[in-house]
C-alpha cells in the first residue's frame, strides 16, 4: 500500500540517511584511521621510509609473515573446505556443537588462543611432549606461528564455503551421476567451479587475516629477531619505542601487501563470473 504516493521499499532508512550513516561509519571507523598512517607516513620522506620498510629486520619479518601466512592459508583451504563439506552434506551426533566452534577464533581473545597454544604446544605441553623427541619443534618456531594464524583465520575458509554448499541443489550432481560421472568428476566439474568464488574470497581473507595476527602469535613465536619476528610484532616494538612514523611506515607496507592480494583475488572472481554469463 503506498504512503504518500511513495511505494515503500524497504523496512529500512530512505536512501539518503542510509547512505549518510554508512559513509560516516566507513569515515570514522576505517577512513580516518588510514588516513592518519598514510599521513603519519609521509612526513618521514620517501629517503627515510625506504630505509626503514628495507631494513634487514625488517625484510627478514616480511620474510617470515608471508611464508608462515602463506603456509596457514594451504592448511585453511583445504581443512576449511573438508569441514564445510562436513557441515553441510552430513549428519551426526554433535554437528549443532562443532559448527559453534567453528566462530569460536573469532569471539576468543587472541592472546588466551596463545597462551593455549603454548600450553599444547611447549616442550612440556600436551602435544609438544610428544613432537619434541621426534625433532618437530613447534613452539618459538615458524611452524608455531604458522598454526596460530591458522587459528585465528580458519572461519574465514568455512564460513564462506559453507552457504554455497548448502544453498546448491542436487540436480547437476545427479544428472552428472546419471551420465555416468565419478564421484572426483563431479566434484570437479559440478561442485569446484560452484563454490570457487566463495572458495577464493574465504582463502583471500584468511591470508589477510594471518598478515595482520599479533596475539597469538606473541605468545608462541618466541619473538627472536630474524627468525621468528613477525612484521605485526616489529610495529609493535616500534610503537613502543616511540618511533610513530617507522611503526607508520611497515604498516602501510602490510596495508599495501594485503590490499594488493585482495584487488587481484576481486579480479579472479570478476573474470570467472564473466566467463560464467557467457
Amino acid at each position: 500500500m503506498a504512503l504518500f504516493g511513495r511505494k515503500q521499499n524497504s523496512v529500512l532508512p530512505g536512501f539518503g540517511l542510509s547512505l549518510g550513516l554508512t559513509l560516516f561509519y566507513l569515515t570514522v571507523i576505517v577512513a580516518l584511521p588510514l588516513l592518519a598512517m598514510i599521513l603519519k607516513t609521509a612526513s618521514l620522506g620517501f629517503a627515510d621510509f625506504w630505509a626503514i620498510v628495507t631494513s634487514e629486520r625488517a625484510l627478514a619479518t616480511y620474510r617470515i609473515t608471508l611464508s608462515t601466512a602463506a603456509l596457514a592459508t594451504v592448511f585453511n583451504g583445504l581443512f576449511g573446505l573438508l569441514l564445510a563439506w562436513v557441515l553441510t552434506r552430513y549428519d551426526f551426533p554433535g554437528k549443532r556443537l562443532m559448527d559453534a566452534a567453528v566462530d569460536l577464533p573469532f569471539a576468543l581473545p587472541t592472546a588466551i588462543a596463545g597462551l593455549a597454544l603454548v600450553t599444547i604446544f611447549a616442550k612440556n605441553g600436551w602435544f609438544g611432549q610428544y613432537l619434541e623427541p621426534l625433532g618437530i619443534q613447534v613452539a618459538y618456531a615458524p611452524l608455531g606461528i604458522s598454526i596460530a594464524m591458522a587459528f585465528t583465520s580458519i572461519p574465514f575458509v568455512i564460513r564462506t564455503v559453507q552457504p554455497v554448499l548448502e544453498d546448491m541443489t542436487g540436480d547437476y550432481e545427479e544428472a552428472a551421476r546419471s551420465l555416468g560421472a565419478r564421484p572426483w568428476q563431479i566434484f570437479i566439474h559440478v561442485i569446484w567451479p560452484t563454490i570457487f568464488p566463495a572458495f577464493l574470497a574465504g582463502v583471500s581473507l584468511s591470508f589477510a587475516r594471518s598478515l595482520g595476527e599479533f596475539g597469538s602469535i606473541v605468545f608462541i613465536s618466541g619473538n627472536l629477531p630474524f627468525e621468528t619476528e613477525v612484521t605485526s610484532l616489529l610495529v609493535f616494538i616500534r610503537l613502543d619505542e616511540y618511533d610513530y612514523p617507522a611503526a607508520a611506515a611497515l604498516a602501510f607496507v602490510m596495508l599495501v601487501a594485503a590490499f594488493f592480494m585482495l584487488f587481484v583475488t576481486n579480479l579472479i572472481q570478476a573474470r570467472r563470473l564473466r566467463y560464467a554469463e557467457r
